[in-house]
């Protein structure tokens, strides 16, 4: 069940009692910067209180919040939610954001809550909308800010969750590295993700899908989880059984299966 509220003052008065941890959540984040959220629209769903964008879109991202909030439960194991901001301008997305950026992206998440860039997200699709959500989600679920998880695992575990139940094809999602030609020697960095993003975000997502595809999502999960000490190595080795460069090989070998591209 879904309920929009037209008056911030509500969310900020006690519209519910204390013991309310999401709603205590959204009261915090709105006093960070109260000046952005006068007057703002919130809608709350069963896993996350949007603030917000007009009515139509806030009881929109708050729906799709609860769908995306089951795929991130069926893969990770627990449960998330979150409150997912909505400022009126790509300037305060990047002022809510810093120090992180948000340019280039249509929603960044944090520890506790998700940020939607105005701008890139008016122009997703739907089915792109609810990737997005899914794949931020993910984030908050696993507290990636917070760990010694490889970008690859992170974002790639991440767009796993996202695409899992989008019906989006494999050669619609990976239209980048298609169109490239090559697959890379090495799983995505950080200055892959900084110097070729849309190609490093698809080879992240792909060695997620091989392992689960090869091991099962459980095994995926464990992964990462082992991967949070902060030593890749031995969590591919504990988990799937392969260190970085066995690894690595076959999820090229999976990608020229595929067909997205060759290996020379």
């Amino acid at each position: 069940m879904l309920r929009v509220l037209v008056c911030l003052l509500c969310l900020l008065t006690g519209a519910a009692s204390p013991q309310d941890t999401l709603l205590e959540r959204a009261r915090a984040v709105i006093r960070e910067h109260p000046e952005m959220w006068s007057g703002a629209v919130v809608a709350r769903g069963e896993r996350s209180v949007v603030v917000g964008g007009t009515r139509a879109l806030a009881a929109e991202l708050a729906a799709r919040a609860d769908q995306a909030a089951v795929a991130v439960r069926e893969v990770w194991g627990r449960p998330v939610t979150a409150v997912i901001l909505i400022p009126a301008t790509d300037g305060q997305a990047a002022t809510l954001a810093a120090p992180a950026r948000v340019d280039g992206f249509a929603a960044l998440a944090g520890l506790d809550r998700v940020i939607v860039e105005p701008g890139g997200f008016a122009r997703l699709s739907p089915r792109g909308r609810q990737v997005v959500l899914a794949h931020e989600l993910t984030h908050v679920a696993t507290g990636a800010a917070a760990g010694g998880v490889p970008m690859w695992l992170s974002e790639g575990f991440a767009d796993y969750v996202g695409y899992r139940d989008s019906g989006i094809p494999v050669r619609d999602a990976a239209a980048e590295l298609i169109a490239g030609g090559r697959i890379s020697d090495h799983l995505p960095g950080a200055a892959d993700f900084r110097d070729r993003a849309p190609q490093a975000y698809e080879e992240a997502w792909l060695a997620c899908r091989y392992v689960a595809e090869r091991f099962g999502e459980a095994r995926l999960a464990a992964l990462y989880r082992a991967a949070l000490d902060g030593d890749p190595t031995a969590a591919l080795v504990g988990t799937v059984g392969m260190g970085v460069a066995e690894f690595t090989a076959a999820w090229r070998a999976y990608l020229a299966d595929l067909g997205v591209g060759n290996r020379a």
